[in-house]
């Protein structure tokens, strides 16, 4: 009792906390003369015009960083801009998990401390599971409410000394592990496109926010699709680099500890080229000197477009768990066609069964029967129904899930169609530390064997789907039938630890990516395993009309810059081919 207490407490005390935050953040933006840190420049005395806002929200990365440097841009003016459209953006999604505008030092950086002023005047949000100092780091969790942590992370201090301005941290789901973005702290967050939909995974605040340009970039965290997802649902782009080449000391894991598959922090951006900039920007900013988990690489600047070189791309169009959803297949189609028309080369791509690098991957993350994961929660505390599904059968016999596989195996029809669901049943259980380390063991030989199915197959890089459905919607039921077994598309790639991007290409269209007519009657549908039968339950394509859907695009480890060159060269090719993704304004 005294558990369920405390939790509505807290709640409540962080429901007050914001709506407490968003009130002083609103009239800071109707009076920034008042904002105690806004420079006494005589322009910054009123409100900002409208056409100066509308200005200001043109501006790229590098333009806004090159204005504010020069003076023609007074960075007070642009938190005051970004500010307004983060209130809105919070009022059409609940996206913000915090607000804070009069904490954002519109001087970070000063070119007296010598070091480059690289993003002045640049808006950064922050996922609320990374140290931002006097505010709480809850990762959605009551208990975690009231203890603000001590000091900024790294990459916060990194950020500061290169002049960004942060203000804001995003909402998140409990523990994070979910596709749908909700928890008793911060309620439910929205897709920006179409409210009944999920704006996707852990990072779907940021998301919400970034795609209602409520924010420039959003600093996320990523251990199983959790920048990505958002990314394709929401119609921004995002890359998840190697485990060493983003900083990552003070971004709270939702698993803490697990090293084998680590949680990666990752930024995300509405354009392309504000992402690439970004990236390039904070590696400049020799971020190895910050946080010891830095791996001193320098940037290294690549152009596949104004190269001219021809490409090697490998498809993997079914992961051989969930088959994806009419959209999701045609956005690579579209991606591959485009490509070959430029001259590229776009080949099927047979690597290691991906079924076996998940089965290890999912063994690795659960290892301690996800206690880990859910140690904070307390009684009464909503939790997202696909990781309850997980910690279930967790806690089953490991005879029984035995004999379920088994008659899984048995008794489907057509023989054979859940022998992958079946084969991953009966490896959900904790492992003792001899056995973790064991599966470490495998995870390196099937890394190896990838990197050599890679190289024997002469790839630059590979596509494959974000997701199999262009996004899930918002209600619990929808993520529990979804499962966490569907993040295979996007997990794999973590478990692989290498680079990965998400991106949009296209809009669902209820015309072309309807299933055909009684298709649960038709082979491909019979022959699905339940868990893909059960995504493509969920797809509606008519309900799904004008919702982005996307692309990932796989490259080596430690190969941020070569990824993010060959989605630019993506976003040219769909755009030569008179294609492409448009993003929609919102108001």
């Amino acid at each position: 009792m005294s558990s369920f207490l405390a939790h509505r407490r807290d709640s409540a005390r962080k429901h007050e906390q914001l709506r407490s935050n968003i009130a002083r953040a609103s009239a800071l933006c109707a009076r920034p003369s008042a904002h105690s840190s806004v420079a006494s420049d005589a322009s910054s005395a009123e409100t900002v015009s409208e056409d100066e806002g509308a200005r200001i929200l043109t501006l790229s990365l590098s333009e806004l960083a090159a204005a504010c440097n020069d003076g023609s841009v007074i960075p007070s003016d642009v938190l005051h801009v970004y500010g307004r459209r983060a209130l809105a953006a919070h009022e059409a999604t609940n996206c913000l998990a915090d607000i804070f505008l009069d904490e954002a030092d519109p001087t970070a950086g000063s070119s007296t401390s010598g070091i480059p002023r690289i993003l002045a005047g640049v808006p950064i949000s922050i996922k609320d599971c990374i140290d931002v100092a006097g505010h709480d780091t809850t990762l959605g969790f009551s208990a975690r409410v009231g203890h603000p942590a001590p000091a900024d992370a790294p990459l916060v201090r990194l950020l500061r000394d290169a002049g960004a301005l942060l203000y804001a941290k995003t909402a998140l789901p409990t523990a994070c592990l979910s596709f749908e973005c909700s928890s008793d702290l911060f309620g439910t967050t929205t897709n920006p496109y179409n409210r009944a939909f999920s704006p996707g995974a852990s990072t779907g605040g940021g998301a919400a926010l970034l795609a209602s340009q409520g924010s420039m970039v959003e600093v996320g965290t990523d251990i199983g699709g959790s920048v990505r997802y958002p990314a394709a649902y929401c119609g921004i782009y995002a890359v998840k680099g190697t485990h060493g080449r983003f900083p990552s000391t003070g971004c709270v894991s939702c698993v803490p500890g697990l090293e084998s598959v680590p949680t990666i922090t990752a930024p995300l951006a509405r354009t392309l080229d504000d992402l690439q900039e970004f990236w390039r920007r904070v590696v400049e900013m020799r971020p190895w000197e910050y946080d010891h988990t830095c791996v001193p690489i320098p940037w290294r600047p690549v152009d596949h477009v104004a190269s001219g070189k021809k490409l090697r791309f490998g498809v993997l169009a079914d992961d051989g768990i969930v088959v994806p959803t009419p959209a999701a297949a045609r956005a690579l189609k579209e991606v591959a066609s485009a490509l070959r028309k430029q001259g590229h080369t776009v080949v099927e791509f047979s690597p290691p069964s991906p079924l076996e690098g998940l089965k290890v991957g999912y063994q690795l993350m659960f290892s301690d029967g996800a206690q880990s994961i859910l140690a904070p929660k307390r009684v009464g505390e909503y939790v997202g129904p696909a990781l309850l599904t997980v910690r279930l059968i967790l806690r089953f016999p490991l005879w029984l899930k035995r004999l379920s596989a088994t008659l899984l195996r048995w008794f489907s029809r057509p023989r054979g169609r859940n022998d992958a669901w079946a084969a991953l049943m009966e490896i959900f259980h904790p492992r003792t530390a001899r056995e973790e380390r064991a599966l470490v063991i495998e995870r390196d030989k099937y890394r190896a064997a990838w990197f050599d199915a890679w190289r024997e197959a002469g790839l630059d890089l590979m596509l494959t789907v974000p997701h199999a459905l262009p996004a899930v919607p918002k209600e619990p039921a929808a993520s529990d039938k979804t499962t966490l077994v569907s993040a295979s598309s996007a997990f794999l790639y973590n478990v692989l630890d290498c680079a990965a991007g998400a991106m949009p290409v296209a809009y669902v269209d209820a015309a072309q990516d309807a299933h055909p007519p009684n298709y649960r009657r038709g082979a491909a549908y019979l022959g699905m395993n339940d868990v893909s039968r059960a995504i493509h339950d969920l797809y509606d394509a008519s309900a799904m009309h004008g919702l982005p859907v996307g692309v990932q695009v796989v490259g080596g480890r430690f190969e941020e810059e070569h990824v993010l060159a060959g989605m630019k060269l993506i976003e040219h090719a769909l755009r030569e081919s008179e294609r492409g993704f448009v993003p929609r304004k919102f108001q």
